[in-house]
């Protein structure tokens, strides 16, 4: 028997596999807790094991889903990558330095992740998956300082820049359906305390 196999398929669900491990290895830190007393490590250990179930999924189905061989990379791709990487990793280190909210937490690696996937959205290979990591990582870094509303916002906008067939009306449409409807399912309904507006 055959193998058709699915290069990008089992690309993307290795791709998951990898990230769900290292978020479980970070997560390590956190207690747990119960299924009834959740402590802060809980979900993000739920969300990592179901995320590596899809990956393993997802690389079974490759197996048998192709031909479709994954794209040659171009020496953008290649250089934008490795460049991201480099900037990324130096964002991080000197990000202390510079700010100390950087310093707190978990935030110069998200400074540093920033900087290195918006290194990486200058190649057209890469563009989409950056840009919606970037803005990804833009509301992470927001939430605390800027507030909710403010987050959400940069989130929405950055995430919007990935595809050129967007309109502004739609852009600003969009965010204020999600604007209200974040709002009333992670604020009103299910009671998360976050700061909804910039911290003075």
């Amino acid at each position: 028997m055959k193998l058709k196999l699915n290069g990008k398929d089992m690309a993307s669900g290795i791709f998951l596999i990898v990230v769900a491990l290292a978020g479980l290895y970070l997560n390590m830190d956190h207690s747990l807790g119960t299924a009834r007393r959740m402590g802060p490590g809980y979900m993000p250990m739920l969300v990592f094991w179901i995320q590596a179930g899809l990956g393993l999924i997802v690389c079974l189905v490759a197996l048998a889903s192709g031909p479709d061989p994954l794209e040659r990379w171009t020496g953008l791709d290649v250089g934008t990558l490795v460049g991201g990487i480099l900037a990324g990793v130096i964002a991080w280190k000197i990000s202390p330095s510079i700010w100390s909210f950087f310093g707190q937490t978990y935030n110069g690696v998200g400074l540093g992740i920033l900087v290195g996937f918006t290194v990486m959205a200058f190649s057209a290979g890469w563009k989409i998956l950056a840009i919606i990591c970037a803005s990804v990582c833009i509301f992470g870094l927001l939430l605390e300082q800027a507030g909710f509303f403010a987050a959400l916002t940069g989130l929405i906008i950055a995430s919007c820049l990935a595809e050129h067939t967007h309109t502004k009306r739609g852009v600003v449409g969009l965010t204020i359906f999600l604007l209200v409807l974040c709002y009333w399912v992670f604020i009103y309904e299910l009671d998360i305390r976050v700061n909804l507006w910039p911290q003075v």
